[in-house]
């Protein structure tokens, strides 16, 4: 039932129609709180999602940087690796990797080809029920297992799209569970409360099924656990079971010691800034002891230390230019700003921040502006290319109700906004600049900075 595939030369034309009406259904911001469409239409597929183990992610923040930690390990071990993220930075094809390298245009059109007649008959069968076709995620997750089922891969690291109950991803059963830490965000959909938010992301458990969570608040640590012991799957929690026990600032990184489940794992280089990538590099560790021999057997210390060397986490701390130096980071609400204040101290120290913020409208732009500004000596505000951007004006009117006194800009562009930024920085040694805000606005910088060759 394959559509024909046009030659070489036109995979990338033919790859952009594909990703026109990927975009073209319901966006990921407005996710459907329901499961059955994405189940039918991989049962149609033959079932992709269970053609190999999968492990399956979830959390507020740190779940691209772990699950990229995981596979960069996985791969170095000798495991085909497909892995599977969002949003992309720079690239569509970067949502779906296979062995570390994104999807080709090649594949993304082949690949949808043979699964789209069986998305257009789930889309007729609830149009008929007079629901919504599949939304962008739901068929783009559809399209992942599809990718990794054709490669084939030997292991599947799956990030949730927004919670885990009701997410598209959830139609695959965790071999491994994994949780990042649970704050708030996404209230709207996913809950007012920690409680409400971790409950919703608990149900990636399944039966058969181990856990393997960072150190969480109480009340999100006790929906894991309620949800594990129903199914009676083991929990294996961070400074309990696994702990990161040291991390050195270091050239170009962090030197990290973490005794895992199986061994301690001393001075590993870590080639990424703040604390808590350290910490999502020993959750990472823990879980793949979980996967590979539950607990019980080391890690090889070779593969270990090069799978950790080789991992990268593409707009999270990344020092995207120097002369002046660009910060590039998707903090996008409260818990990752304080992430990336604490780790600017820390790994940046300079006490001339020029701040690049750019926030959608349903993001909580106050709590990340109190954990930033007092790090800004001025801010520039922008508005990313999203029809859920903040207004850059309003949100330079939000900036000074946080701080009067804060000199602060506003330009419509992110390349404008980062340009003026970065004329300033360049004024004077030692003037930083930190973009922050969005995942949005993270690839849109970089994009900027690679177009303009500052890197």
């Amino acid at each position: 039932m394959s559509e024909p595939v046009v030659g070489s030369a036109g995979f990338a034309a033919a790859a952009a129609d594909v990703i026109a009406e990927l975009f073209a259904r319901t966006g990921e911001g407005r996710p459907r709180p329901r499961l059955d469409p994405t189940r039918r239409v991989v049962e149609l597929l033959g079932d992709p999602q269970r053609a190999c183990p999968v492990i399956h992610l979830t959390g507020t923040n740190g779940k691209s940087s772990t699950s990229r930690f995981i596979e960069s390990i996985l791969r170095v071990h000798g495991l085909r690796t497909g892995l599977f993220t969002s949003p992309h930075l720079r690239v569509f094809n970067e949502r779906i990797t296979i062995d570390g390298e994104p999807l080709s245009d090649e594949k993304l059109v082949e690949n949808w080809h043979d699964i789209k007649p069986y998305v257009e008959m789930v889309d007729a069968e609830l149009q008929e029920a007079g629901d919504v076709r599949l939304t962008f995620f739901e068929a783009l997750t559809a399209l992942a297992f599809a990718c990794f089922a054709e490669a084939p891969v030997d292991v599947a690291i799956v990030e949730v799209g927004m919670g885990g109950e009701w997410d598209s991803t959830n139609v695959a059963d965790a071999s491994v569970a994994v949780f990042t830490p649970i704050d708030m965000d996404h209230s709207a959909t996913l809950g007012g409360t920690i409680a409400e938010i971790a409950s919703t992301k608990a149900g990636i458990i399944k039966p058969g099924s181990r856990v393997v969570s960072a150190v969480q608040v109480s009340a999100a640590l006790a929906k894991i656990e309620q949800a594990a012991a129903s199914v009676g799957a083991p929990v294996v929690l961070e400074n309990r079971d696994f702990v990161l026990s040291s991390d050195i600032v270091a050239v170009g990184g962090q030197l990290i010691t973490v005794q895992g489940r199986a061994a301690a794992y001393e001075s590993q280089f870590l080639p990424v800034f703040g604390d808590h990538q350290g910490h999502n590099a020993a959750l990472a560790i823990a879980v793949c002891e979980t996967f590979l021999g539950d607990g019980a057997v080391p890690l090889d210390a070779d593969v270990l230390a090069q799978g950790l060397g080789e991992a990268t986490t593409p707009g999270r701390l990344e020092l995207a230019a120097t002369q002046p130096t660009i910060i590039i980071d998707a903090a996008h609400n409260p818990h990752g700003a304080r992430s990336l204040a604490e780790a600017l101290e820390r790994y940046f120290d300079s006490d001339h921040v020029a701040l690049v913020i750019g926030v959608l409208d349903d993001k909580d732009a106050r709590g990340m502006l109190s954990q930033l500004l007092p790090l800004a000596e001025r801010v520039f505000t922008t508005q990313v290319e999203s029809e859920r951007a903040r207004d850059a004006e309003d949100l330079a009117a939000e900036v000074l109700r946080s701080d009067p006194d804060k000199p602060v800009l506003s330009y419509d562009s992110v390349d404008e906004s980062l340009s003026v930024a970065r004329e300033w920085a360049g004024e004077e040694p030692g003037r930083v600049v930190v973009v922050a805000g969005s995942v949005i606005l993270a690839g849109e910088a970089l994009l900027v900075v690679e177009d303009r060759d500052w890197s």
